[in-house]
């Protein structure tokens, strides 16, 4: 057979038809899960992307190539990757089942190799144009891998996602020739069919965002009657013809079909359709190019010609193509009856037992698949990076200080590391310098594709941009920042190049970027992003730049270790040890806690603190105890009866804090103290730590029918099962837990009202986090008690 045998390919795309349907069919209708929640699945959505996905997979992608699929077209990719032998047949009556084939395309949950997880619409689609800039990057710095097509199928409604236009528009994803979206052009929502056809609109957009644009509307069969005398009439008529209209003739037949196609048509138009007979119209006036395989072919080949812009391919499809509710406007989340189940199987030429067979290996189409399974595979990548990352970096500070410069010292010392600092790329949404990444940046440059001229001498910051540059930056789009820190610490498997990333972002608009940090977690991304400067902390800005609920995401967030360090030497341990992490080998320190997968999320302040209490504790347990304590969630920063010795026999309570608050709990233990009241004071560096320790034993206790232990962190710095206090510049609830977790009464201090501007002062008192309040807080607990 030749390379694009169009029958063959026919004869495949109808089996991963029928494969696709049949996959949702049993999930909805075979299994019985006993809850009578109903199980779902999309049948009219996969049979729209059926034709596209066959011609890729069957006939154009290479091994290297990755493809993000439209999330309500998995059953497809999974029916493909059954064919290809890539998936155990036992999987396809399991979708939507525990350990079974994923809702969406999961690159961590699914039994077969997703490239990019999809789910929450938009994100899927941005995913491949940041991966093809990590490409960028990587080639230019490593040298060129081998070439890769980054892809991306999507649903039309998906381009009403702002983040879409996000990513299309910053300057970081110019110039990418080796990224292609296809637009799944069906013309419909979940809830309606789409009024009026928006292509115009999306074409002038992509083009002046300097995209190439491809448009696949009509097959063959319409591609001739257009050829003929008086076609340009007839095309003009349906390019005219309103959108809900067009769609209603696919649940029409005969003459009630052409009755409603020449509604409102101009003089001629039936006169033109005159000898097409009423069992022919219907397949001609519905016939789109987005299930021409050729047609679609077509298109690929165009996209790859042109090789200094991304491409976008809008293909004209029909949701539910090929089955009995095609083009209905609610058919969207309609499963297909038993009885339409069995003549589709039928029409297949296939029986109850051999419903889930794959080709015939001897047919066709079944060298075909075998052909395909060969070219498409991949050897295993490796994800550690091999490099050793020093636990310290041996940052020191004689004069108070922020743990937001400590961030940007620590960052430039690691770059000098000739073993490490090649591997470090950080990144920003226009925050770079006011986030402390300008000492990295002048050490490192800016990368840019191609040398860039620089027509302004700045000597704080020596903006020079070259394809040598470790910082990207980006368009004031937290989005796009979370987005691309996903794909960098994914480059490990889509470039063959493990990476060091680290990202700045204001602390207040994580919360804008969360629905892409949470999409690059789920996938299993590893980077550090630091959000600084945070909380109330931030006095003078006011409520609209002052996070509070920003600790409880990190906290909450699976997949990220969130810290919060008070000091610069904490802030130096615990930054290199995620970077260890990540890099795949543990530091000795962190295997105080098992090796952790995932990313780094560091709160970090402006506020200078001074060092001394700190140093005052390093001089009292030693670098080597104090360290693993730091990197295992939590120290005691001071330990009263040492402190105090006079109160060996005074009521005890335990202040613990995080971040820029330790001078007013230090503050409060000092007055306790006058008042005959011993206060230990616990910094907690990582109350993600912490919590996962704790649920650890206790998780351990629920399922053996055992008495929870203690876990060591917890033991270390809460020593004491007496009263306690938490403080914290962020919602009060995010500390509030550590009472149930030492066993004792809990005060919780903390931010739960937007703050105002002000000083620090001002504000700390509003939300009772001066020295006064705390120490009142602690008489509470005690009296609790």
């Amino acid at each position: 057979m030749t390379e694009h045998d169009l029958d063959v390919l026919d004869e495949i795309q109808r089996r991963v038809l029928w494969l696709a349907t049949r996959i949702v069919d049993a999930a909805n209708h075979d299994r019985a899960t006993g809850d009578g929640v109903k199980v779902g699945g999309h049948q009219a959505s996969s049979a729209s992307l059926v034709t596209a996905m066959t011609a890729l997979w069957f006939a154009h992608l290479d091994a290297e190539d990755r493809v993000a699929v439209k999330p309500h077209a998995s059953p497809v990719f999974h029916a493909i990757q059954y064919l290809l032998g890539n998936l155990d047949r036992s999987y396809l009556p399991r979708l939507r089942a525990r350990g079974g084939l994923q809702s969406y395309p999961s690159r961590t949950k699914d039994p077969d190799a997703v490239d990019f997880s999809t789910g929450s619409v938009g994100l899927g689609a941005a995913a491949p144009l940041f991966a093809a800039a990590t490409r960028r990057y990587v080639d230019a710095h490593f040298g060129a891998r081998p070439h890769s097509r980054f892809v991306a199928l999507i649903g039309d409604a998906e381009l009403d996602e702002g983040n879409i236009w996000e990513a299309v528009a910053d300057p970081a994803t110019t110039g990418l020739g080796n990224a292609m979206w296809l637009v799944d052009f069906n013309r419909q929502s979940l809830d309606r069919v789409v009024p009026g056809i928006r292509i115009n609109q999306w074409r002038g957009q992509f083009e002046a965002a300097g995209w190439h644009v491809v448009e696949v509307k009509y097959g063959r069969r319409l591609a001739e009657a257009y050829a003929r005398p008086g076609g340009e009439a007839l095309r003009d008529w349906i390019d005219a013809m309103p959108n809900e209209q067009y769609q209603s003739l696919f649940g029409l037949a005969g003459p009630a079909l052409r009755k409603q196609f020449l509604d409102g048509a101009p003089t001629g138009i039936a006169e033109l359709i005159a000898d097409v007979s009423d069992d022919e119209l219907g397949p001609l006036v519905t016939d789109l190019g987005g299930h021409d395989l050729q047609a679609m072919l077509d298109a690929y080949a165009q996209c790859d010609a042109v090789t200094d812009r991304p491409s976008v391919v809008f293909a004209y499809t029909v949701k539910g193509w090929g089955l009995p509710i095609a083009g209905n406007p609610r058919n969207h989340s309609a499963l297909l009856s038993p009885e339409q189940v069995d003549s589709l199987r039928a029409a297949q030429g296939l029986t109850a037992e051999t419903e889930w067979d794959r080709l015939d290996p001897a047919s066709p189409a079944g060298i075909q698949a075998g052909a395909r399974r060969e070219a498409l595979s991949r050897a295993p990548r490796e994800r550690a990076l091999g490099v050793t990352v020093p636990e310290s970096t041996g940052v020191r500070a004689n004069k108070p200080i922020s743990t937001q410069e400590v961030f940007g010292r620590v960052l430039v010392d690691l770059a000098r590391d000739r073993e490490v600092g090649r591997y470090l790329v950080t990144t920003a949404p226009d925050v770079a310098t006011s986030t402390n990444l300008a000492g990295f940046i002048n050490k490192t440059g800016v990368f840019a594709p191609t040398e860039q001229r620089s027509w302004t001498e700045d000597r704080m910051l020596r903006w020079i941009q070259s394809p040598a540059g470790q910082h990207i930056e980006l368009g004031i789009s937290e989005m796009n920042l979370f987005l691309l820190l996903g794909q960098l610490g994914l480059s490990w498997d889509l470039s063959g190049q493990p990476l060091l990333p680290v990202g700045t972002v204001y602390d207040p608009f994580v919360l804008r970027g969360l629905d892409a940090f949470l999409y690059g977690t789920y996938s299993g991304s590893r980077f550090v992003v630091a959000g600084t400067p945070s909380g109330i902390t931030l006095a003078p800005e006011g409520g609209a730049h002052q996070s509070t609920i920003t600790a409880s995401v990190g906290l909450e967030l699976p997949g990220v270790t969130f810290v919060e360090p008070a000091y610069a030497a904490t802030l130096d341990w615990l930054l290199c040890d995620a970077l260890g992490q990540i890099a795949g080998g543990s530091t000795p320190a962190a295997t105080a806690a098992p090796a952790e997968d995932g990313a780094y999320y560091f709160r970090l302040s402006t506020r200078p603190l001074d060092q001394a209490p700190f140093e005052a504790a390093r001089a009292r347990l030693g670098d080597a105890v104090l360290r693993r304590q730091v990197v295992a969630g939590a120290y005691r920063l001071v330990d009263a009866h040492q402190a105090y010795p006079h109160l060996v026999d005074a009521p005890v309570v335990q202040l613990a804090a995080s971040g820029a608050v330790l001078p007013e709990v230090l503050a409060a233990a000092a007055e306790l103290a006058e008042e005959g009241i011993a206060a230990h004071v616990v910094d907690v560096t990582s109350l993600d730590r912490l919590y996962r320790a704790w649920q650890r034993t206790l998780r351990q206790g629920v399922r053996t029918a055992t008495v929870p232990s203690v876990p060591g962190a917890l033991r270390s710095a809460f020593a004491d099962r007496v009263p306690v206090v938490t403080v914290h510049d962020a919602a009060s609830h995010a500390m509030a837990w550590l009472g149930s977790a030492v066993g004792a009464p809990a005060v919780p201090l903390g931010v739960d009202e937007f703050g105002q501007s002000g000083s620090v002062a001002e504000l700390y008192e509003l939300h009772d986090l001066l020295p006064g309040s705390i120490v009142n807080a602690a008489l509470a607990a005690i009296a609790l008690r």
